[in-house]
């Protein structure tokens, strides 16, 4: 299948994107992805911020040096930044004090992801009085990201909890509030005024996450059956939340010009070019790259730019590449290829005679005469129901008289009872 290979130039060159978003399956190369995205933009953008939502934090060990909530320059760069932030911990600071963090657990039971969501709202208000020219996420797995996107509807539906509350106990909150001695900033006013801010800030942001001029989404898969089904459910639910995504980069391919004598590989490749070809087919309107599965990790600043440049230009195999003995495989492989070829044009002469010499014979009429005679035996056992066999019988007659052009291919095509 003919595909048109494709890189993640369009970002590049997108001047007006804000946010990108890196997701998928776990163990597909997110976080190498994510991080690549951010070198290259590195070098076409002022300044460049990657935030990762992982709870697995392994931004730290791509760039091999260590992050906090705190944006962190990092080494050999001069406008690229990068954060780890965990919604789980990040909420329990939050919510340190005892007042708010039973109001905030309340509403966490009532509204699932409520909690995440206001620690999102709060780190993306961070994120807002900085000045990044874009901002790139390395996401946790698919089913995590997709929770993030529904922060703004948690927010609204905690919102909408706090005021029903409110409506029912009246100045209850306040009194409460009081009477332990937590003051003001635990009213019902107070706490509804944080919620609404952090509603203002969420709905602002969302605005943007919906914009494709603004934002983006790059699915990161592996060509195999899960990572397949979960990226179509992921671009799915982009979808269904309004938030562009037209990059796909596919991840850990093995590639056929690459691949040694190996039963194993070669059932690999097989089995992912199934896959590869449905991705084309399903998504013919994205820029999908594919990436080649490497013998080593890629760690570290260094090795992270030089696999940045198969994210420009397609991956081309060489056939240099490999060990010495998978060398001399690859040599050995072409020799036996040129000598059956080499014998295969020795035929030719051989074979071209031997057409002359039957098309001589049939010209004379010996092969005519006996083809005829074939015919008539033919024609009567197809008139007695003996097809199959009349057909095997012309066949072995042909074969025995070397009529070459007359093979009972285009004898089949007689109507049935014609003679």
């Amino acid at each position: 299948m003919e595909t048109q290979e494709g890189s993640v130039r369009n970002i590049l060159e997108q001047e007006s994107l804000k946010w990108v978003f890196v997701g998928g399956k776990g163990g597909v190369g997110k976080t190498t992805c994510s991080s690549i995205l951010s070198i290259l933009l590195a070098s076409v953008r002022q300044s460049v911020l990657i935030i990762s939502t992982d709870p697995a934090h392994n931004l730290s060990d791509a760039f091999q040096q260590r992050f906090t909530k705190i944006p962190t320059l990092v080494n050999g760069f001069n406008n690229l930044y990068a954060m780890e932030v965990d919604p789980k911990v990040e909420n329990d600071e939050l919510t340190n004090d005892e007042g708010l963090d039973s109001i905030v657990s309340e509403l966490s039971n009532a509204i699932p992801g409520v909690d995440e969501a206001m620690s999102f709202a709060e780190m993306l208000k961070l994120v807002q009085t900085m000045d990044y020219s874009v901002i790139v996420f390395d996401t946790a797995p698919t089913g995590h990201t997709l929770r993030l996107l529904q922060f703004p509807t948690a927010l609204e539906k905690g919102l909408a909890k706090f005021m029903s509350l409110k409506n029912r106990f009246g100045g209850l909150l306040s009194q409460a509030s009081r009477l332990f001695g937590l003051g003001d900033e635990f009213s019902e006013d107070a706490m509804l005024g944080r919620l609404e801010g952090m509603k203002d800030i969420i709905q602002q942001v969302n605005k943007q996450f919906k914009d494709p001029d603004m934002t983006t989404f790059v699915c990161v898969c592996i060509p195999e059956f899960l990572s397949l089904y979960e990226t179509e459910r992921l671009v799915q639910e982009l979808a269904k939340f309004e938030i562009d995504a037209h990059n796909i980069i596919i991840n850990q391919v093995l590639f056929d010009d690459e691949v040694v004598e190996s039963k194993l590989l070669k059932a690999r490749v097989k089995m992912q070019q199934k896959y590869i070809d449905q991705f084309y087919m399903l998504y013919d309107d994205f820029n999908i790259t594919k990436l080649p599965l490497l013998p080593e990790e890629v760690t570290g600043v260094d090795a992270l730019r030089r696999f940045s440049k198969h994210f420009v230009m397609p991956y081309k195999p060489a056939l240099t590449r490999g060990t010495v003995d998978e060398l001399q495989q690859r040599v050995a492989a072409l020799k036996f290829q040129l000598k059956e070829a080499e014998e295969e044009l020795e035929k030719k002469p051989y074979e071209a005679q031997e057409r002359k010499k039957n098309m001589r014979f049939n010209s004379e009429g010996g092969g005519c005469n006996k083809q005829k005679e074939a015919l008539r035996a033919t024609t009567t056992k197809r008139s007695m129901g003996h097809q199959g066999e009349a057909r095997e019988e012309l066949d072995l007659r042909h074969e025995e008289n070397g009529c070459l052009p007359c093979f009972s291919g285009r004898l089949g095509s007689l109507p049935e009872g014609k003679t």
